[in-house]
């Protein structure tokens, strides 16, 4: 992170982590790994990570006074930038009110509403309070409902920690998933089948022996960078789904009110049987939720037999933060973030594919990669040079722009960049690209 300010050029010396370094050894010590989520923890990218002192606007300050542009936004969430005053000021009302009841509350009732009108494939939703929390139980219902146990998710989609989705694939196409980490039952992961992203005949497989109850996938996956939907094939998606008897399962917990205000369902036109969403609908603080067809939705108990619950669910400070920025989701913020967006690019293709690299955009999130071709699935990003994304990685952070650490990340413009801030971006990515060589 550059100790300059941002109207300022970096510094030619690294900037110093002396705060940060130490709370990370502090951290190691009662924090497995020192950190509280696996990517904090800069494995994938050259040094350590920087501990976050506050957020201003478009801007993070670590602890060390050092300042770097935000591309990640707490991972989507963020599309004003931090301590939105809008926000801060909905919080701040509710927390008067008091913070949690674990009984109904009226912002609820209006923010399923909201939630409702906004989304084309919306009838009813149900709040909780993470996206693990989301695609958990939509696959729960959707096994309820179907009578069917086994799911497919496609290579290289993040659907959260949860068993039934965290699997790596096996060797070929119709292969059964083997459990991507220790503690899941071989039992669990059998379950869950895999197909590559942009294959519409490996799902076909896989639905043709009748079994699946649901597949599930990120329309624009944004946990193997970002990769755009091969033309047709959420429409596949939908018409093999249908014809099988299995539900689509839509996880916009990342696109979900960043695409479009009735997130890729709508920018795509896909109409899907359940949604998973979660990030912008907290407006930073821990809230998602699952919603689709009412007759699904009301298998749910405590009007069906598929059971699902939650303590914080629907928390009245997280459905405030969330009601205030679907408030300020206009037509005229969108078309600033695909203008934001389209000048990123102008700036950077040229530069990127110069350099031998790759540059991918869909709307408001996108990746350099490194490798010479944009890839259309997991296996061809898993090719991409990881050691020079490491090194990509630590010369932005030191000219004052926080990437994403790792090349199976996106990264998610706000809608309040501004032209100055737009430049710093393209000159320190550009920079970052030619020194990471």
């Amino acid at each position: 992170m550059s100790a300059a300010p941002a109207s300022a050029a970096p510094s030619a010396a690294p900037p110093a982590h002396d705060r940060s370094a130490a709370l990370f050894a502090e951290a190691r010590r009662v924090i497995p790994g020192g950190v509280n989520s696996p990517v904090r923890a800069f494995a994938a990218v050259d040094g350590d990570p920087p501990f976050i002192a506050r957020g201003e606007g478009n801007w993070l300050v670590d602890a060390d006074g050092n300042r770097a542009l935000d591309l990640i936004g707490s991972w989507g969430p963020l599309i004003f930038g931090h301590a939105d005053p809008d926000v801060l000021d909905a919080i701040i009302d509710a927390a008067k009110g008091g913070t949690s009841f674990g009984a109904p509350t009226e912002g609820e009732v209006r923010f399923a509403e909201e939630l409702c009108a906004a989304h084309p494939c919306l009838e009813m939703v149900r709040l909780c309070s993470s996206g693990t929390e989301a695609t958990m139980h939509a696959l729960r219902l959707a096994r309820g409902v179907t009578g069917r146990d086994v799911i497919v998710k496609l290579d290289g989609h993040f659907h959260g920690a949860h068993d039934a989705v965290l699997v790596a694939a096996g060797s070929g196409v119709a292969t059964f998933a083997r459990p991507g980490s220790p503690g899941i039952p071989a039992a669990v992961a059998a379950l869950t089948r895999t197909a590559p992203y942009n294959d519409l005949g490996a799902v076909e497989a896989h639905l043709a022996k009748g079994d699946v109850a649901a597949v599930i996938l990120e329309p624009v996956p944004g946990n193997m960078g970002c990769i755009a939907p091969a033309p047709g094939y959420l429409e596949g998606l939908r018409r093999l789904t249908a014809e099988h008897g299995a539900l689509l399962i839509i996880d916009e917990v990342m696109t979900g009110f960043r695409l479009a205000r009735g997130g890729a369902c709508a920018r795509f036109g896909v109409d899907a049987d359940l949604v998973c969403l979660g990030k912008i609908v907290g407006g930073g603080l821990p809230l998602a939720a699952f919603g689709g067809k009412r007759i699904f939705m009301e298998k749910l108990s405590p009007l069906g037999p598929v059971y699902q619950a939650g303590t914080l669910s629907g928390n009245p400070l997280a459905v405030a933060a969330g009601r205030a920025v679907l408030r300020k989701l206009s037509p005229e913020v969108y078309a600033r973030l695909d203008e934001i967006g389209a000048a990123v690019e102008a700036g950077l293709r040229g530069p990127i594919e110069a350099a031998g690299c790759a540059f991918v955009r869909v709307g408001s999130m996108f990746t350099v990669y490194f490798h010479p071709e944009a890839p259309a699935d997991f296996e061809a990003v898993k090719r991409c040079d990881l050691r020079r994304f490491g090194r990509f990685h630590r010369a932005a952070l030191d000219r004052g722009v926080y990437m994403p650490p790792s090349q199976f990340e996106a990264a998610f413009l706000p809608a309040t960049l501004t032209e100055a801030e737009v430049a710093h971006l393209v000159r320190v990515l550009i920079e970052a690209v030619e020194v990471s060589a």
